[in-house]
């Protein structure tokens, strides 16, 4: 069967906050490991999609990953200017890793702020050790812009990339 995207079910929050938490934990991500203030962040995702788009990629009825899209003055927007788009929060489960469906989760936001009037770019942060989701941005046309990186706590500088829409 196919790959879907789509908006995530509030049934399926809690694994899509276990799969978000526990990629940025395989991966190395967070600082202070399990101790690490961000995991709640990412565990929320209910209180993400009251004011974003919580997207999920799905195949045979088995969540791969997701994505937070934030649309122009959504209070989830680390970045984005009034005309921009943004996206947090990309993780794919490592057993679904090599499939596609981190690009395909992108690219669902590439539609999506494509399709609001006004947008003129989509935007994310990332951390510099994210070199699969770098790789992905990059095929996909999106520009690193140093002027914008910016660092939400001491220590850790998010670079910063744009799509020109």
């Amino acid at each position: 069967m196919d790959m879907v995207i789509r908006t995530a079910l509030p049934a399926e929050y809690a694994e899509l906050g276990e799969i978000t938490a526990g990629a940025y934990l395989a991966d190395g991500h967070l600082d202070f490991n399990e101790d690490d203030g961000y995991l709640n962040v990412l565990r929320d995702v209910a209180g993400r999609a009251v004011q974003g788009e919580v997207l999920v990629a799905v195949r045979d009825e088995r969540l791969l990953g997701g994505v937070t899209f934030a649309a122009p003055g959504s209070a989830l927007a680390d970045i984005a200017a009034p005309d921009e788009a943004e996206f947090r929060m990309l993780a794919v489960a490592r057993a679904a890793r090599g499939q596609g469906a981190g690009e395909a989760l992108v690219r669902a936001c590439v539609e999506r702020a494509r399709a609001l009037e006004g947008v003129t770019g989509l935007v994310l942060s990332t951390q510099g050790g994210m070199a699969e989701a770098h790789r992905i941005y990059a095929r996909l046309g999106f520009v690193r812009t140093p002027e914008r990186d910016w660092a939400p706590i001491e220590g850790l500088t998010l670079l910063t990339y744009r799509l020109k829409l």
